[in-house]
Parts: C-alpha cells; sequence; structure tokens
C-alpha cells in the first residue's frame, strides 16, 4: 500500500479541521476558494487513508462538575494479569485514560471525579480488581497544558 501524500490544500483542510472538527465543509471552501464538494472528497479521501480518524468533542469538566483529576499508577500481582485488569479498568467511566507503562507502574491511569470522596471510590475499584497489588495516587493541583492541537499542527508542518 503506497503512503497517502498530502498537498498543501489537505493541510489546509487539516488545519482548519484541528482547531474546529465542526467547521462546515462549505466555510472551509469559502476560505480556500475551493469548492465544497472538494474539500468533502479530500477529507473522505484522508478518511478512508486512515490519516483522519474521527473526530473529537471537547467539554469544559468544570461546568460539568467534574474538575477532580487524579493520575493512578497500579501495581499487578503479575504482568500476566495486564489485559484482564485492562479490561476491568476500561469498565470504570471515569477513568479517561489508561497507558500500559515501563517502570515503576504496570498501568497508569487518568481519573476525573466530583471531588475526593469520588475520587476515592473510584480508586478503590481499581483497587478491587482482581491481580491488582496496589496503587499509587497523585493528585492534579491544576491541568496547566493540555492541547492536542500544537502537537496536530506541528506534525503536519514537518510532513512538508
Amino acid at each position: 500500500m503506497s503512503k497517502f501524500r498530502l498537498d498543501e490544500v489537505d493541510h489546509q483542510i487539516l488545519d482548519m479541521l484541528i482547531d474546529n472538527t465542526r467547521i462546515p465543509f462549505t466555510d472551509i471552501a469559502k476560505k480556500l476558494l475551493i469548492s465544497a464538494g472538494t474539500v468533502h472528497v479530500r477529507v473522505k479521501k484522508m478518511e478512508d487513508s486512515g490519516i483522519i480518524t474521527g473526530s473529537s468533542l471537547s467539554l469544559d469538566y468544570e461546568k460539568l462538575g467534574y474538575s477532580f483529576i487524579a493520575y493512578v499508577g497500579v501495581f499487578l500481582n503479575n504482568t500476566s494479569q495486564t489485559k484482564f485488569v485492562l479490561e476491568r479498568i476500561n469498565e470504570i467511566p471515569y477513568v479517561t485514560v489508561a497507558h500500559v507503562t515501563t517502570g515503576k507502574f504496570n498501568i497508569f491511569c487518568k481519573i476525573r471525579a466530583k471531588d475526593t470522596k469520588h475520587a476515592k471510590d473510584v480508586i478503590f475499584m481499581i483497587d478491587d480488581i482482581e491481580g491488582v497489588y496496589r496503587t499509587e495516587t497523585m493528585i492534579s493541583l491544576e491541568e496547566s497544558i493540555n492541547d492536542k492541537k500544537r502537537l496536530m499542527h506541528t506534525i503536519f508542518q514537518e510532513l512538508d
């Protein structure tokens, strides 16, 4: 399978979609002086090639009452239990990210909760999973940087 090549118009379309995934194709077309059909065809090609894999929605968790963030390092009894434990962690909706890691922890999770009591309940849910030896928690005082857009823009600039 040959590598999909992005041209300048593809880059410009992606730049606009990175900044606002909900921007209408007609608005993109007007800004780039091309037809909305051209935008649609190019986005479809990028989706078919796997460059665009979906779009996402950004939420203000604070306004929704979920401003408490903690990171939980999970120690396993045995690394062969990783898949099983991840499947159980995936059933806990307050765990928003989980990584299999090297180093101190076997699995590293990010959780969102309403407050410290709720976070404690979530951590206990993780602790109760069969195969979890223990956990270690770090509380986030402030999420200072959370910006995937800068990385995406940089990646597309480096492709030139």
